[in-house]
């Protein structure tokens, strides 16, 4: 529903409430009424033994005026209670309907006019209605709906009706029943609509982690494979234990780019039908922490001296959590790869009281590229995922050079 539809709404309920609650006090405020059908008299019988038609009553007596006591101050405060409610009937529409019923027991408690009844009763109706179409709670509009019956027939609080009220008396129901059916189908197609808004975004989002899956899974292996792959490429011909070695560590990240590839198939693939692509496959499960030092010796292998620091007791990390901890050192040890050649690295992991930090910072070494050259994609990626957890990342230069990766995850303590 749209902001003006919504506005519209509450305007209309709003004249309504109003209106028929300056009715229930104008109607209340006229103390005498006109009784028009007085009780009739007979006309005499023409006598034994004579023809004559028989005795009937006729005409009714003369009208009645009735004059009920001053109106109380309290009574037309509770005249404007008996209606006003009624404005947040969309909202609240249970709390209005008992409202609304409370106010008409309490204002018939005095000399209310037969007007006003008329006035009270439509008040009524009218948050019945509400409750039934409106309220979540089935159950308590059922016992509310027949408690409101109960009292009106126990207590004088239905107005008289003629014969002229009838029909709009068996109108009515049907008119309340054939909206009640429209909003229904209304609420149907608006839910309905959320549902299909609701599976969009969830596609989208796992469209946008499974790309961060794998940027995080290629970009940090095809970093290490074309780094040791240029450094074989120079000492091929004067060192070749050198390059044999840069050539078997780019076989090494080929293989761990590969096992995490077929992890992240196989995760979009097993909850397809069918035969699993990817069953038989070796799938390694998602890296953690615990995988931190064997991630530190594939950095090693290309020549940048990687420090490694485990501040704390571990503690047993969701998995969600565990994963977007690696995937922050993961980022940090590519960038240096890629931007800063001959730099030194330190990896610092805090199992602090209720958070997690992780810190990759270098020293800057000498530049390969500007920090800004990429496209940026590996830590907005990093942010998003963070953020689910309620995570937080802080990129940037340091004072002294280099670079600094900041992660603070927070976690429950067991």
């Amino acid at each position: 529903m749209s902001r003006r539809e919504a506005v519209l709404r509450w305007a209309a309920d709003a004249l309504i409430a109003v209106a028929l609650a300056v009715w229930t006090v104008i109607a209340d405020l006229n103390r005498s009424y006109v009784d028009a059908h007085p009780p009739p008299y007979e006309l005499p019988s023409p006598g034994p033994g004579r023809l004559g038609p028989p005795p009937v009553e006729w005409p009714p007596g003369p009208a009645v005026v009735h004059v009920l006591p001053p109106v109380e101050p309290w009574e037309l405060a509770v005249a404007v209670l008996t209606a006003l409610p009624l404005v947040l009937r969309r909202r609240f529409p249970l709390g209005v309907l008992w409202a609304v019923t409370a106010a008409t027991l309490l204002l018939h408690r005095g000399s209310a006019s037969d007007d006003a009844t008329a006035c009270t009763f439509a008040a009524v109706l009218i948050a019945g209605y509400s409750a039934a179409v409106h309220s979540p709670h089935r159950k308590a509009v059922a016992v509310s709906l027949l408690a409101g019956v109960a009292l009106y027939a126990a207590f004088p609080l239905a107005p008289e009706v003629d014969q002229g009220l009838v029909p709009v008396l068996v109108l009515l129901p049907v008119t309340l029943a054939a909206h009640s059916l429209h909003s229904w189908r209304q609420r149907a197609r608006r839910l309905e609509e959320e549902q299909r808004e609701a599976l969009r975004r969830a596609v989208d989002q796992e469209r946008s982690r499974i790309a961060r899956e794998l940027h995080d899974v290629v970009t940090h292996n095809v970093s290490m494979m074309t780094i040791q792959a240029g450094a074989a490429r120079k000492v091929l011909d004067t060192a070749p234990g050198q390059a044999r070695e840069a050539m078997m560590a780019v076989e090494s990240a080929g293989r761990s780019a590969m096992s995490e590839l077929r992890h992240v198939m196989g995760l979009l693939t097993m909850a397809a039908g069918g035969p699993d692509p990817a069953a038989g496959a070796d799938l390694a499960p998602q890296p953690g922490l615990d995988r931190l030092e064997e991630l530190a010796d594939r950095v090693r292998g290309t020549g940048v001296p990687v420090g490694l620091k485990v501040r704390g007791a571990p503690v047993g990390l969701p998995a969600g959590v565990d994963l977007a901890a690696y995937r922050v050192v993961q980022e940090g040890l590519t960038n240096t790869v890629k931007h800063a050649e001959g730099a030194s690295v330190s990896v610092s992991v805090e199992y602090a009281p209720g958070e997690l930090r992780v810190e990759v910072t270098d020293d800057g070494g000498r530049p390969r590229a500007p920090r800004g050259g990429g496209t940026g994609h590996g830590l907005a990626g990093l942010r998003e995922r963070l953020a689910v957890y309620g995570g937080s990342l802080d990129a940037g230069g340091r004072p002294g050079g280099g670079f600094r990766l900041r992660a603070v995850i927070p976690v429950e303590e067991p």
